[in-house]
């Protein structure tokens, strides 16, 4: 059964929407803590907290605005029709490529969907059957899979570690 790719795009914008709904809770009670712990004392430790608070505040804020730029711009690409793939086509946005390496380990197989946005998400199959992991054409992994077809051998380093990976599927 073919993954729905509608379905996985929902996931990943209620994940969004969740990490969004966090940041705005953060940002409101760092402004708070900043707010009362500027009016209840002056001593220096204080000013330098709520200094800090308000820094937080804002990079919380920053961050909500991040995740909404996120947002708009996954709504705007799952709108209308997913790309279809063939078997053995080229990787681009909207693939859900199968992938296999050999390490220390032994055989390991993993599943990538290529977005534009929500990079590192793990969103799961349908029936919780199954993850795959969200990746971005700025990640190592999207850089070095796209316009790969299945066969293709990529090299990927992460964490200083080169690693193998072959390119099984694209769908």
């Amino acid at each position: 059964m073919p993954l729905d790719k509608h379905e996985l795009l929902r996931q990943l914008a209620e994940r969004l929407q969740q990490s969004d709904r966090l940041a705005h809770r953060a940002e409101a009670e760092a402004r708070e803590a900043a707010r009362s712990l500027a009016t209840e004392s002056e001593k220096k430790e204080d000013g330098r907290a709520a200094l800090e608070f308000g820094s937080l505040a804002t990079g919380q804020a920053a961050r909500a605005r991040r995740v909404q730029e996120e947002l708009q711009a996954l709504a705007a690409f799952g709108q209308g029709e997913m790309p279809r793939f063939p078997r053995k086509g080229p990787v681009a946005l909207g693939a859900i490529v199968d992938m296999s390496t050999e390490d220390d380990d032994g055989f390991a197989e993993r599943t990538f969907f290529v977005l534009p946005v929500g990079a590192g998400t793990e969103l799961t199959g349908p029936g919780g059957d199954g993850f795959l992991s969200v990746i971005t054409p700025a990640s190592p992994v999207g850089r070095a899979l796209m316009g790969r077809k299945a066969g293709d051998v990529v090299e990927v380093t992460l964490a200083g570690e080169v690693r193998e990976w072959t390119v099984l599927e694209v769908a």
